[in-house]
């Protein structure tokens, strides 16, 4: 049996982006009787809020999407996370790093707005340990991978081939934290890596703006000996700007709408009639035939 899964950050309310997202990958798992763990991604601790998990999982619920078994949380896994960093260390392929972000700015060659910053390398090979970083510097310092050169291709559902040098578009970039009084601090890219590999997921589905942290993924994967997941990168719901969706855009909160009683039947239209498919496919998603054809390629723009 295939599986994917969903995946939420309690760091805010869904908005009518995420849901989009979320119920694709509802439909395509229940249309190809695929595995749907869920998975909650709970390590952004700055960023985390206390009540967001509960409500993403009742706007989930509201909107008809299931999944199969108890929630995943992510934050629980901490030290399986903390043995694939020493992992990582041991084989050499992280190095400490005392830069700030001011300091990774300051060495673009050229301004990025929009751009992603694309780390210079400073820190390689300058210090033996996390340890000798922060005394250097006296603030919490990072583990950045050896991001070597070279193209790393994949083929995603929507988007087909897929090439990118991640030692170009970023270069070598942060897998973890580290500060005395609180030890190690696995981020993002290992964490999904790792929690992929344990749940034995088979296609990733999520936003575009994700896009490029896959060749790092698959970098990660590498190094660590996991298999490769397939990967669908879903066209994001943006502004008339042109931006993700944000306050700036109107109230576009699941929870929103769900607690003024608007239909959750309106949201399934809404996301059908973006999504290429008829909203029946929500009454009975295992008898549909879904496929990532018939979605569209371009981003879906909201207009508030």
């Amino acid at each position: 049996m295939a599986r994917t899964r969903l995946a939420p950050s309690p760091t805010g309310a869904l908005h009518l982006g995420n849901a989009r997202t979320f119920a694709l990958t509802w439909l395509w798992a229940r249309a190809h009787d695929a595995g749907l763990p869920l998975r909650m991604e709970d390590i952004d601790s700055p960023r985390k809020k206390s009540w967001a998990a509960d409500q993403a999982l009742d706007d989930l619920r509201w909107l008809g999407l299931d999944w199969d078994g108890d929630p995943l949380v992510q934050t629980t896994r901490h030290d399986v996370h903390v043995d694939a960093l020493h992992a990582l260390i041991q084989a050499g392929h992280v190095y400490p790093c005392a830069c700030s972000r001011k300091d990774v700015v300051a060495a673009q060659s050229a301004p990025h707005e929009e751009e992603e910053l694309t780390y210079p390398g400073t820190c390689r090979d300058r210090f033996a340990s996390p340890e000798e970083a922060f005394a250097a510097v006296g603030r919490p310092v990072a583990w950045r991978f050896r991001t070597p050169s070279g193209l790393i291709s994949f083929e995603d559902g929507i988007r087909g081939d897929v090439s990118a040098d991640p030692a170009v578009s970023g270069g070598d970039f942060v897998v973890a934290r580290w500060a005395p009084e609180g030890g190690h601090q696995p981020g993002y890219q290992l964490a999904v890596v790792v929690d992929d590999a344990f749940q034995e997921i088979d296609l990733v589905i999520r936003g575009d703006d994700l896009l490029s942290s896959t060749p790092r993924q698959i970098l990660l994967q590498r190094a660590l000996g996991l298999r490769s997941p397939a990967y669908v990168h879903v066209p994001l719901v943006v502004g008339d700007d042109g931006r993700r969706l944000a306050k700036r855009h109107g109230d576009t909160k699941v929870a929103s709408l769900r607690d003024a009683g608007g239909p959750a039947r309106a949201v399934q239209e809404w996301i059908a009639g973006t999504s290429g498919f008829d909203v029946s496919a929500f009454d009975q998603p295992g008898a549909s035939a879904f496929e990532w054809d018939g979605v569209p390629r371009e981003r879906v723009v909201w207009a508030s």
